[in-house]
């Protein structure tokens, strides 16, 4: 990984740092190195562990449902549909309000608010109609950009202060955090998943539970899965396309809608960050309207501009997975029983791979891992291209499941830590484009996810991460020639 600046550089403070009504005044240091606001590693240990815990309830809750959400509801293709409203509200709210939200409040009731409209959501699934899901989706999607913009910005403020207790790089500090983070971030989908395992069961003649096995449709129903799947004349005689009782779903809306509200009360125990904390004015006082277009004002920086195809094919990879694969390739050919299952697999192997890329980086480096990342995605998307669901043998759904969760955990732990090292003069804004980006990708891959086939949305998958891979070697190749020059 590209080693941080060691000199300091004149900046202007924010509204974040300055009393209301004071001029902006030159400080030697960033926002991050202005701040040390822990004092000790178990205070910081002990707050990681409180927003980790936090975001491990709510995506338990959030991420399963959403990973059912486009098999649930297949019909008219609401599921999918309703993902892409939340994604589309995502990326307004990146760019016109997270970090004036931020700015205003704070990063904890930032996060307490975002994580109130996710529990809305969940309570929605109560009675499942486009006149509820669409508000609530907008609600989710207005909510997720503060979420993530104030977590993120949260613990690269507590790796920069644990970097200086420890007297290691700020780059080591962020792979720890952010790879300790994901590792439980990315189980919520185990035990998220393992409900609809349970709940979905079929049931035949309103009594007793089937043999999880694949159905009794017809050949020429199930011909139509995998490779062959086409949302837009999807085959309703294969039973496994049709919505679920709704006795299951209100179980479903019930237990995902009681970890919600533990997430919030959990949140509640964060600790304020000390600059914050400090800031005596009025929350509205504190609101610059630089702040509205910081986002925006980003996009001049070119590395930004080149890590946006990446960014992209991030958001649309799992998109992808959630919204296709689970459909094409789990759903149609054995059952919705089964999504939890496979989901389960791959939130094993992406808690796994993440916790382990986040700490392998510190040794080898982002790149090897990034390449790894590559080869795994593109591999298993060329197989898709070929693959037939009647020749599959079940375990093999499993393992393409667990090593695309393998590619996942390294996008997400890596491209994490290499916004926070690259942008640590504005993280906010840059935390704010990588979510934004992040969401156009989601949009994309939801929002046609009903009106192509399957195999159209693999090779747009390839070719955006093709290109997005070259932007990302671009901007190595731009800051290894700037440590060489600096270094002279």
């Amino acid at each position: 990984m590209s080693n941080m600046e060691s000199s300091t550089k004149e900046i202007k403070l924010n509204d974040l740092e300055d009393e209301p009504g004071t001029k902006e005044t030159k400080e030697t240091n960033t926002e991050e190195e202005g701040s040390m606001g822990f004092t000790s590693i178990n205070e910081i240990w002990r707050n990681v562990i409180i927003l980790t815990a936090s975001f491990l309830f709510l995506f338990t809750a959030f991420a399963s449902l959403q990973q059912l959400q486009p098999s649930l509801f297949v019909e008219d293709g609401m599921g999918a549909i309703v993902l892409a409203v939340v994604y589309g509200f995502f990326f307004l709210s990146t760019l016109l309000f997270s970090a004036s939200l931020i700015a205003a409040v704070g990063c904890k009731w930032s996060l307490a608010i975002a994580i109130t409209c996710y529990t809305g959501f969940m309570a929605a699934h109560f009675y499942a109609t486009w006149g509820l899901f669409v508000p609530a989706a907008v609600f989710v999607g207005l909510g997720a950009a503060p979420l993530w913009v104030a977590k993120a910005h949260y613990l690269n403020l507590a790796a920069h202060d644990y970097s200086k207790l420890k007297g290691i790089t700020e780059d080591a500090a962020a792979s720890l955090f952010f790879g300790f983070f994901f590792f439980f971030f990315q189980s919520s989908s185990i035990w998220g998943n393992i409900i609809p395992s349970q709940v979905l069961i079929p049931v035949a003649d309103n009594s007793s539970p089937e043999i999880l096995s694949y159905t009794s449709n017809n050949q020429d129903s199930l011909a139509q899965c995998g490779r062959n799947f086409c949302p837009q004349y999807a085959d309703f005689n294969n039973t496994n396309l049709l919505q679920p009782p709704k006795s299951q779903l209100y179980m479903l809306a019930g237990i995902y809608t009681s970890s919600a509200c533990i997430a919030f009360i959990v949140v509640l125990f964060l600790q304020q960050l000390p600059s914050e904390v400090n800031r005596k004015s009025s929350c509205w006082n504190r609101l610059d309207p630089k702040e509205l277009f910081s986002t925006l004002r980003h996009l001049k920086d070119r590395r930004q501009l080149l890590l946006i195809p990446i960014t992209i094919y991030v958001g649309m990879e799992q998109g992808f997975f959630i919204s296709d694969y689970l459909q094409a390739y789990i759903t149609c050919p054995l059952g919705k029983q089964w999504v939890g299952y496979v989901a389960i697999c791959y939130g094993v192997v992406d808690a796994i791979s993440a916790a382990f890329f986040g700490k392998l980086a510190q040794f080898t480096g982002r790149v090897p891992i990034m390449v790894l990342g590559l080869l795994s995605h593109l591999s298993l998307a060329v197989a898709l291209l070929y693959v037939n669901t009647s020749d599959l043998k079940t375990y093999v759904y499993f393992m393409i499941a667990g090593f695309w969760g393998m590619g996942d955990a390294i996008w997400s732990t890596n491209f994490s830590a290499f916004y926070g090292v690259l942008f640590k003069e504005n993280s906010k804004a840059g935390f704010a484009n990588f979510r934004m980006w992040q969401a156009v990708g989601s949009i994309l891959s939801f929002g046609y996810q009903s009106q192509l086939c399957l195999l159209v949305k693999v090779y747009i998958l390839i070719g955006m991460l093709i290109v997005g891979f070259t932007g990302y070697v671009t901007v190595e190749v731009l800051e290894k020639r700037k440590s060489i020059t600096t270094s002279q």
